[in-house]
């Protein structure tokens, strides 16, 4: 059988819906792993996607993150948030009353893994970092490590398995469109390259897409400055797969055409198509 699996970080699920179900009608995936849903779970546009044919399992609260599997072949065992996964303390409002800041740190819906049909699969937002040096930046390292030693036992398995999501790490300089323009920013630095190549040593594979308009495939282009059409972009999202999906791979490719226009994603889909 064949099998297309995706991802994409839709930067808002509901506000780009029109856009969502365009592309599912189009690029047809059996499994659609999305990321920044920007929803509660139970906000999830679940009754649109059933309609094209889609069972969906969302893990939201309706702030700025949120994660999702869409899936045409079946959901099973569906797991919301790492085992192990770190929490982030966010900085009070500086005019906050004592009594008002939280204290605890929060369990950010940020993974979700499900079975579907003869693949498993986790979708992932990686936490951005904001600024070295940052409390946010430890987290994302914190949070890199966590997954790690979530995905060990899925990995080692037989059945074919994936991580996919936005990583926000450039993993190598030819992953960004002018490395001197990142020099001291985040998603670039060693530790945050040395967390996904721990990640991939417990036996993940990076699928690397191929070439289509441009010699190098960037999966994110700033709203800002004219980013998409000047190809000012960077390679974030990734699928990250053990050796039983990548001998099934035949073909991988960004989905550039998803993020033209108005009111798009300012991330484009990642397929990958298998033969399993």
């Amino acid at each position: 059988m064949t099998v297309r699996v995706a991802t994409w970080n839709i930067n808002s699920v509901n506000a780009r819906l029109p856009k969502l179900l365009e592309w599912l009608g189009s690029a047809a995936p059996d499994v659609l792993c999305l990321q920044e849903l920007k929803c509660a779970t139970d906000a999830f546009p679940y009754e649109a996607v059933r309609e094209l044919g889609y069972e969906a399992a969302a893990h939201g609260t309706g702030r700025w993150n949120g994660v999702a599997i869409l899936s045409k072949v079946g959901i099973e065992d569906v797991v919301r948030g790492l085992p192990g996964q770190p929490g982030y303390l966010a900085d009070p409002a500086a005019d906050a009353e004592p009594s008002l800041i939280e204290l605890e740190p929060e369990q950010e819906p940020r993974a979700i893994a499900a079975t579907c049909g003869p693949v498993r699969v986790w979708s992932v937002y990686v936490p951005n970092g904001r600024e070295v040096g940052h409390a946010h930046y430890a987290y994302k390292l914190e949070w890199l490590a966590a997954l790690r030693e979530a995905v060990r036992e899925d990995t080692a398995g037989a059945r074919p398995f994936a991580v996919l999501g936005d990583f926000n790490v450039a993993p190598t300089d030819e992953d960004v469109w002018d490395v001197s323009k990142f020099e001291g920013q985040t998603h670039v630095t060693a530790p945050e390259r040395q967390a996904l190549a721990d990640l991939r040593d417990v036996g993940l594979a990076d699928v690397f897409p191929r070439a289509l308009k441009y010699d190098h495939p960037y999966t994110f282009w700033d709203y800002r400055g004219l980013a998409f059409p000047k190809n000012y972009g960077m390679r974030i999202d990734f699928t990250y797969a053990n050796k039983p999906f990548v001998e099934a791979v035949t073909d991988s490719y960004v989905d550039r055409e998803a993020r033209k226009g108005k009111g798009t994603s300012d991330h484009a889909p990642v397929v990958v198509d298998l033969a399993l």
